[in-house]
């Protein structure tokens, strides 16, 4: 008999990973930190002509009419490098992750590595409205992309080296070492399994280390204590929601209609990022407080520092700027700005509800900071993520519990509306189908006991071929429809496995065999314990569609029969669950007929 060896090789392929996966984690760390320098550096040398690595607030410049042509200038550069060097430096990085580890076997190209965060630099140098998130997420994805690929490894094992260098880069970005981990699997393992867990949960806390060492174990965000005013609040935390929700949805469809219309100009799309800067530089002249990163205004509506006409504002021409030049297809992130303009929506919410009635006392801090990771969270489609996310970037733990709820909502609502998220819209206009929704699967909880055929069809090792055939050939209803049949010795124990076309072939050859001789004497064999998914995986590997069923005390007493079939009735059962609705308690209707609980249900 042969056995598989893949709970070995399992273990094997873990013990790789768990020794990688910490450097890759501090080589996107150490990435992460270069990027933000390089940032940094050139912000202050094109706006203040200083030489610093401090990330400077853009909205103080003194460029005067000069903003018009510098955004456009830095556009015009990363068109260039678009064009020349690597059409996926272009947008804001994490889809261009996402079609790597599903359609292309998680190998990112080494100029991406280099071209994404210099264009990125250079766009949000230049005053582009962009976070560095996305691209630090391809740079570090990039990293695990390249030391995977210099190995001798597989392309699962690839993938999760991937999300280990994803992580690692939002985990180094922002000190948030959970919320990097639940992002790297809902936007891009979709799937939870200690394989990949792990190995990103030490990566991430690695790159943690890193940006602790290198800049400071404090929050990102420094916030007052933030309040939740218990149950009489719940009503306008779901309304917040709501309008989260909207917003995530009208700013994603926004977003790829500006897309759409750039694809129609007449002009090469090297030109396009340079236009969207022109548009960037127009609403700057309005709000200087668009340009950059934009980290100081989040933190001053956190902090309740702005005023509601301000706030408006702020929420209005942040979107415009990325919309501008995001559109054009320049390289930036999407999470700094989207956290822009959520936060202003959230803090001019509660500042409006105040307002109209002084009795609610929202807290505006807290319904900034719900709204900033609820208009995300629905747009990408990652809800629990920015719900940690959020929590972990200004360390507020009170703020757990009205984050639940109105991300919650507001990503209910966007699912209503949006066939795509904003990540994978641009992967579906390509014809690549993403679908991020991930469950256990059926076969995995399933054991082969579950569907076999405990009375398999049994075949004496002392039949000829020709007996076989004629038994066959005579439609013996004992054989039903089976191609594959057990050779058994005088004791019923397990000596081999026949197939039909064996026994077509031995008859072709005009051999005068027994079933034996024709047959296969080294089955593969499986156990009345093992998870269907095992057994699937060992029928797919050997390119057979049948396996012995036999016991772990005696691998040659059988004990049943497992086909293609019965792992397809496994399978079934699952949608049965799935989409069998049952007669409840209550009374109701089912295809417009009335029932109630005495009925019996179908």
């Amino acid at each position: 008999m042969r056995f598989s060896y893949s709970p070995i090789l399992a273990a094997l392929s873990r013990g790789k990973l768990l020794l990688l996966s910490p450097v890759v984690g501090l080589l996107a760390g150490l990435a992460a930190y270069a990027l933000y320098s390089l940032i940094a550096l050139a912000g202050n040398l094109i706006f203040y002509h200083t030489v610093s690595t401090q990330l400077p607030d853009f909205s103080h410049h003194h460029l005067g009419l000069w903003v018009l042509v510098i955004p456009a200038a830095g556009g015009l550069i990363v068109g260039l490098m678009g064009k020349f060097g690597s059409s996926k430096i272009r947008g804001h990085g994490i889809p261009e992750a996402m079609e790597a580890v599903l359609f292309h076997k998680s190998r990112i190209a080494p100029r991406v590595a280099v071209l994404k965060p210099i264009s990125t630099a250079i766009a949000i140098g230049t005053g582009g409205p962009f976070g560095a998130e996305g691209p630090i997420i391809q740079t570090g994805g990039a990293i695990g992309s390249l030391m995977g690929q210099m190995l001798h490894i597989t392309a699962a094992e690839r993938k999760v080296l991937l999300a280990c260098g994803a992580a690692g880069g939002m985990a180094a970005t922002f000190s948030t070492p959970i919320a990097a981990v639940i992002l790297a699997i809902e936007l891009l393992l979709f799937e939870f399994k200690p394989r990949s867990f792990i190995p990103i949960s030490i990566s991430s806390a690695v790159a943690t280390f890193v940006h602790i060492q290198l800049v400071g174990a404090g929050p990102m965000f420094e916030v007052p204590h933030l309040h939740f005013g218990g149950l009489v609040q719940i009503p306008f935390l779901v309304v917040l929601g709501l309008c989260c929700g909207i917003y995530a949805v009208v700013f994603s469809k926004a977003l790829y209609w500006v897309e759409d219309q750039f694809e129609k100009l007449p002009f090469d799309p090297m030109w396009w990022p340079a236009i969207g800067g022109i548009g960037l530089g127009l609403v700057a002249l309005w709000m200087p407080r668009v340009l950059g990163v934009g980290y100081e205004t989040i933190s001053d509506i956190l902090n309740a520092r702005l005023g509601l006409g301000l706030l408006l504002a702020i929420m209005v021409a942040k979107a415009l700027a990325l919309l501008f030049s995001l559109g054009s297809g320049t390289s930036g992130g999407l999470l700094a700005p989207m956290f822009t303009s959520g936060a202003a929506l959230g803090a001019s919410f509660a500042l409006l509800a105040n307002h109209l009635s002084p009795s609610p006392g929202l807290d505006p801090s807290t319904f900034a900071l719900v709204a900033m990771a609820a208009v995300f969270g629905a747009a990408s489609r990652s809800t629990l993520a920015f719900v940690l996310f959020a929590f972990e970037i200004t360390r507020a733990y009170d703020s757990i519990l009205p984050l639940l709820l109105a991300c919650s909502v507001a990503s209910a609502l966007a699912q209503v509306f949006m066939k795509q998220s904003i990540m994978t819209e641009k992967l579906a206009r390509r014809g690549l189908r993403v679908n991020q929704d991930y469950s256990v699967d059926p076969l995995h909880h399933s054991t082969v006991k579950e569907v076999m055929d405990p009375k398999p069809i049994l075949i004496p090792d002392t039949m000829t071929v020709e007996q076989m055939a004629e038994r066959l050939s005579s439609h013996d209803p004992s054989f039903g429809t089976r191609h594959a049949f057990c050779i058994v010795d005088k004791n019923e124990r397990l000596v081999g496995i026949i197939t039909r076309t064996d026994v077509v072939e031995a008859l072709r050859r005009e051999e005068d065999a027994t079933v034996l001789e024709a047959g296969s004497t080294y089955p593969l064999v499986t156990y009345p314990d093992a998870p269907l998914s095992e057994a699937l995986n060992l029928m797919l590997t050997h390119e057979i569609g049948r396996l012995p069923v036999v016991s772990r005390d005696d691998v040659r007493q059988i004990v049943g029969y497992l086909g293609r079939g019965d792992i397809l009735e496994a399978r079934r059962k699952h949608l049965v669950e799935e989409h069998h609705v049952e007669t409840g308690w209550l009374p109701g209707r089912r295809n417009g007929k009335l029932i109630n609980s005495s009925a019996p249900a179908s």
